[in-house]
């Protein structure tokens, strides 16, 4: 089956775009995380089966997508996805989102429920959103303290460090880190991590994904960055969480929020030995789960 690399301008002006793997007549719609795009679905618009259409698309701000006008809220990044659907003639998907990808999802599912058929998240960031901590007195993060404004995740020397990173194009600090907290199970082969790698390099929003993150909140809690707005009751969508048990970049405690949030409306599967990226650490169990929770749903 083969895949293109397609693009569509929405109405807002944003250049959106995306792959297509031809398919069946079901749709499944793929959200990206922070610090790539849809060159890291490959793996899935190779081996999911024949009977999905596949649609990957680059959020604005990534990969081949513009970035005409900020944004600072998933919600955002969720009503491009919707625009693009309309664009497109594709009424409704299952969607899966990946880290980031599962926040941007969540929203999708909650503001325009008429468009998710099925929804998976794949490491996804909390209903809670991903926390950007103070540095303590030693250095480190203070878990007990959540920033709060633009102006102090700008100015944190990590977010800083990662930031440089990008623009100058230091694709070795790059590849430490990922290999660091993203691949450290287990590592892509060299020709598809040395795409990865560029792939990642084309990212323009940096900054604007992490103060997103931060202020993500769907629960019914507020928190330092963010009130509750509650949207995850708007979720109609039949759930499926996934987690791999090793995951340093969505931590238990995150993934536990998030199935407490769902109050038993969502399905979990943990997969164990794996990290961040199970599309890498064990793409055959991953797809596994994914599709048997598919094809139970298309059952029901």
């Amino acid at each position: 089956m083969s895949v293109e690399l397609k693009s569509v301008r929405l109405d807002s002006g944003e250049t959106i775009g995306y792959r297509q793997r031809s398919g069946g007549e079901e749709a499944v719609l793929l959200l990206h995380g922070n610090m790539n795009s849809s060159v890291h679905w490959d793996v899935v618009l190779e081996r999911m089966e024949a009977r999905y259409a596949v649609y990957a698309v680059d959020l604005r701000g990534f990969g081949t997508s513009t970035y005409l006008a900020p944004a600072v809220r998933l919600s955002d990044y969720a009503d491009d996805v919707a625009a693009f659907m309309e664009k497109i003639g594709l009424p409704r998907a299952i969607v899966w989102g990946w880290s980031t990808g599962g926040g941007v999802a969540m929203e999708l599912a909650a503001r325009h429920p008429e468009r998710v058929d099925r929804l998976v998240l794949l490491a996804s960031v909390s209903t809670r959103g991903y926390p950007q901590h103070e540095n303590g007195p030693d250095g480190r993060p203070d878990l007990s303290s959540r920033l709060t404004s633009a102006d102090g995740i700008r100015a944190d020397r990590r977010n800083r460090r990662i930031l440089q990173a990008n623009e100058e194009r230091d694709k070795p600090f790059m590849k430490a880190l990922f290999d660091a907290v993203i691949y450290e199970r287990r590592q892509p082969e060299p020709q598809r991590y040395e795409a990865y790698l560029e792939d990642i390099l084309t990212q323009r929003n940096l900054m604007d994904i992490y103060e997103a993150l931060n202020a993500f909140n769907i629960s019914r809690f507020d928190h330092p960055a963010g009130a509750g707005t509650g949207a995850v009751d708007l979720i109609e969508a039949p759930v499926l969480a996934v987690r791999g048990t090793e995951d340093k970049v969505i931590s238990e405690a995150m993934h536990r929020e998030l199935m407490e949030d769902f109050r038993g409306r969502a399905a979990e599967a943990l997969l164990p030995g794996c990290g961040h990226s199970p599309l890498i650490d064990d793409p055959e169990r991953l797809l596994e789960v994914v599709q048997t929770f598919l094809q139970e749903g298309a059952r029901a």
